[in-house]
Formats: structure tokens, C-alpha cells, sequence
């Protein structure tokens, strides 16, 4: 199939796209700042689409570019990312895309640490797969046990880790801003 192929089937694409969610219109224009007569005509086939135009429409519906163009399917699916040792955890990335929702699975060392609560942008979620994790969120310390999980807000500050009583091992799930930089919650004594 040729590029032209491809780029003619992206208006009826994109046409069905909204009408399964229900969308008008008026408020995918309102969503993406894309003019009305713009979306129509892209649905219609009469205006070629581009990535400033279909990034913004993909947003809207929450739905990967490759489903509005028609992307043929990729390969293996299986994630096979290395291990990153950061801090003396051992991370495993489970997502290959960078932004979006991010997952790791996460092996925390036995270790005794003094919680350092931090804050970012984002919302986090744990599952612990065995052992016992130590969440400090806010006011709250809880240990969660293998079979729980917890969500939150990242900019509540938060730390987890050991329980001191033997390594932990979880799942941890966060949301687009999650991987930004974290910022100490309190301030550090100044001399």
C-alpha cells in the first residue's frame, strides 16, 4: 500500500473514530483548537493530513497516532527492556513508549532507610507482588503486603521502600509527568 493509500484512508478513519465516542464536531474542534471546516475536511478527505493536525486529535481521543493512520502492526510485542539499578533498586521497564503511562516492576533491597518524601507531577499506583512495602504518603506510613496496591497523587509527598524486614518486590505504575525530576517535600536545614 502506498503512502497516498494510507493518507486517503486517515479521513474515514478519523470520521469513525469520533462517531464511536460520540464526538461532535464542535467539541473535537474545542478540544484540539482545530477549526470545525478544518476536521470536516480532513474527515472528508479534502485537506491532507499532517502530524501538527492528527497529534492533537490522537490527544483528544486518547488513542496512539498509528490507529489514525492506519499503521500496519508491529512486530513482537514483548517488552525486553534491560534492568536499570538506581539508588539500589532494580527497575524493569514494562512500557517501550516514552511519556504516557509508564510501568516498571521494582526490586527494593532488604534495607533499613529513613523516608525522604518527595513530591512531583503525576499520579502513581503500586501493586506489591511479594514482601512488604513501607508507603509513606503524607501524614499516613502503611505497610502494604503482597496482593495490595495503592494509588495517589504524586504531589502529595511520598517515599516507599524496605520494611527492613526482607526485600520487596512491585509493580509501579505512573502517570505522564510521573518521570519528571523529584523535588525534596521539605526544606533542608540551612547552615
Amino acid at each position: 500500500m502506498s503512502t497516498d493509500d494510507v493518507l486517503a484512508e486517515v479521513g474515514a478513519r478519523l470520521r469513525r473514530i469520533r462517531k464511536e465516542r460520540e464526538v461532535t464536531l464542535a467539541a473535537l474542534s474545542e478540544a484540539t483548537g482545530i477549526s470545525v471546516s478544518t476536521l470536516s475536511r480532513l474527515e472528508s478527505g479534502l485537506r491532507k493530513p499532517s502530524l501538527e493536525l492528527l497529534l492533537p486529535i490522537a490527544q483528544a481521543h486518547q488513542v496512539p497516532l498509528d490507529e489514525l493512520v492506519g499503521a500496519p502492526p508491529v512486530g513482537d510485542p514483548r517488552v525486553r527492556a534491560k534492568p536499570i539499578v538506581r539508588g539500589g533498586r532494580t527497575h524493569w521497564p514494562l512500557t517501550r513508549q516514552p511519556g504516557g503511562l509508564q510501568a516498571f516492576k521494582v526490586l527494593e533491597p532488604q534495607r533499613h532507610q529513613e523516608p525522604d518524601p518527595r513530591t512531583h507531577e503525576g499520579y502513581e499506583w503500586l501493586y506489591v507482588l511479594s514482601g512488604r512495602l513501607r508507603l509513606v504518603l503524607g501524614e499516613h506510613d502503611v505497610v502494604l503486603a503482597a496482593g495490595e496496591a495503592a494509588e495517589f497523587d504524586t504531589r502529595v509527598p511520598h517515599w516507599f521502600g524496605s520494611t527492613g524486614e526482607g526485600p520487596v518486590e512491585f509493580l509501579s505504575l505512573f502517570g505522564p509527568q510521573g518521570e519528571r525530576m523529584h523535588v525534596r517535600a521539605r526544606p533542608t536545614s540551612r547552615k
